[in-house]
């Protein structure tokens, strides 16, 4: 019956956190561009209630990240309240009202980070985190949630250089969350995604192939006009330039780190006309292939 009981217990809430130093003290620190003080996640279930409340703020800045469920946030006045459903992070700066709570009916898991620097301001409005905003739809992501793990981990084990560590896992969060962030308004057709992602995989897997684009994309049920245009738009080029960067990026390596012929080299690349190789790749990179070697080696 003991047991049972303990195990019920572990199911109502989950937490796990980690502190730089150990401390739960929040602070300032303009030492670094960016330092990241605290991080965890709450997750409730059978819990009724996790609510927070900071009148004056805190004297870093915190991000949430509404990973299931949803949280009630009173803004600016703790008699107002915005519902936040999952996908969406929310961006208090410091000294800022903070007042939240989440329940265990909601099934909500919430994933926080405190960090400080002298750099935050500059580095959030990079990473499209406007100053007049608090809340960004960013979706939901496992990489989101690996991300933050990390980060936890990293404060709770201190390994060597574990603060650098920390600095370019919050740069990455910034990332991905501004990817997202930047294409929050394009509707985005999931399927036709998934397509351009399979033809960068299979172009960059057979790019020292011969290939036909007008037959990869009847292959796959496209004319020819809508996989170039839906390709451009995914990747900024089309499948003719993309192939072309990649053949010249490989080429370059080539070039710099063996002693292959260029007419081996192009070969290796892709151009059965060593020739045309050449003439492309001078039109690329502004010099020809014995140019770039002389000058690279």
């Amino acid at each position: 019956m003991h047991k049972m009981l303990q195990y019920k217990r572990r199911c109502i809430m989950y937490i796990n956190t980690g502190y730089l130093n150990h401390s739960h003290k929040d602070f300032k620190d303009k030492s670094r561009p960016l330092i990241v003080g605290s991080c965890g996640t709450y997750r409730l279930s059978q819990h009724p209630k996790m609510p927070t409340y900071r009148p004056r703020g805190r004297l870093d800045y915190q991000i949430i990240y509404i990973s299931s469920g949803l949280v009630h946030f009173h803004f600016d006045n703790p008699e107002n309240e915005t519902i936040i459903p999952a996908g969406h992070i929310v961006l208090f700066r410091p000294k800022e009202l903070q007042k939240y709570e989440f329940y265990g009916k909601d099934k909500t898991q919430i994933y926080w980070l405190h960090f400080t620097g002298s750099d935050v301001k500059n580095t959030l409005r990079k990473y499209g985190f406007t100053d007049n905003k608090r809340v960004f739809n960013v979706g939901t992501s496992l990489e989101y949630e690996q991300v933050f793990k990390r980060i936890i981990t990293e404060l709770q084990r201190c390994q060597d250089n574990y603060e650098e560590m920390l600095m370019l896992l919050l740069r990455h969060l910034l990332i991905i969350f501004n990817r997202k962030i930047t294409t929050e308004h394009v509707i985005r057709n999931e399927f036709l995604d998934s397509q351009m992602d399979t033809a960068i995989t299979y172009f960059n897997t057979n790019y020292n192939r011969s290939i036909n684009v007008e037959e990869y994309a009847s292959s796959i049920g496209m004319s020819i006009s809508w996989f170039i245009r839906s390709f451009r738009k995914y990747t900024g080029n089309t499948p003719v330039q993309f192939l072309t960067a990649l053949r010249m990026t490989n080429a370059q390596v080539l070039l710099e780190t063996t002693s292959y012929s260029i007419n081996e080299i192009a070969g290796i690349v892709g151009y059965n006309n060593p020739l045309y190789f050449s003439r492309l790749f001078h039109k690329q990179k502004g010099c020809s292939p014995s140019e770039y070697r002389a000058r690279n080696t």
